[in-house]
C-alpha cells in the first residue's frame, strides 16, 4: 500500500477507486460515484468534475464534496487532508478490500483457531513468501 501521507489529493482519490470495489468485485465508475455524491449533498457533482479531481486537473474541492466522497468510500474526511492519519486509513481500506477476497478470507477464518505460536508461524511463512516474491519481481523472473 502506498504511503498516503505523501500523496496528492488526486492520488488519494485514485487509491480509493483502485481499492474499494462493488460487492461483485467490479470497479466504480466516475459516474457511479458522482451520482451518489450528488444525491448525498444535493449539490452539483459531475463525473467530469470527479475525473478532474482524480487526475489532479482540479485540486480544491469544497468541504461538502470531500465529505460526500468520504461517505461514499466509507473513510473519514480527514483521509483527504490529514497527512498523519491518511496512511493509517489507507491501510485499513486495503485490509478491508483484501478481506473481501475469498482466498484471504478463507486463510483468515482458518487462522482464528490457531494458538499465538501457530499465528506467529503463519506470519513468518507469509513474510518469507512475500520476500521471495519481491526478490523475483526485482530480478525480473
Amino acid at each position: 500500500m502506498p504511503d498516503a501521507g505523501n500523496q496528492s489529493l488526486a492520488e488519494r482519490i485514485e487509491l480509493l477507486f483502485r481499492t474499494v470495489h462493488r460487492p461483485n468485485g467490479s470497479s466504480y465508475s466516475n459516474e457511479d460515484v458522482a451520482r451518489a455524491c450528488r444525491e448525498s449533498t444535493g449539490e452539483s457533482f459531475s463525473a467530469t468534475y470527479l475525473w478532474q479531481l482524480r487526475t489532479g486537473r482540479r485540486d480544491n474541492p469544497t468541504k461538502r464534496h470531500l465529505e460526500a466522497l468520504a461517505a461514499f468510500f466509507q473513510v473519514p474526511a480527514s483521509y483527504f487532508f490529514d497527512d498523519t492519519e491518511s496512511p493509517r486509513i489507507a491501510e485499513e481500506v486495503a485490509l478491508l478490500a483484501a478481506m473481501r477476497d475469498a482466498g484471504v478470507r478463507d486463510v483468515a477464518l482458518r487462522a482464528i483457531s490457531l494458538s499465538p505460536d501457530g499465528l506467529g508461524t503463519v506470519r513468518d511463512l507469509i513474510d518469507a513468501i512475500a520476500r521471495r516474491e519481491a526478490d523475483r519481481r526485482r530480478s525480473g523472473s
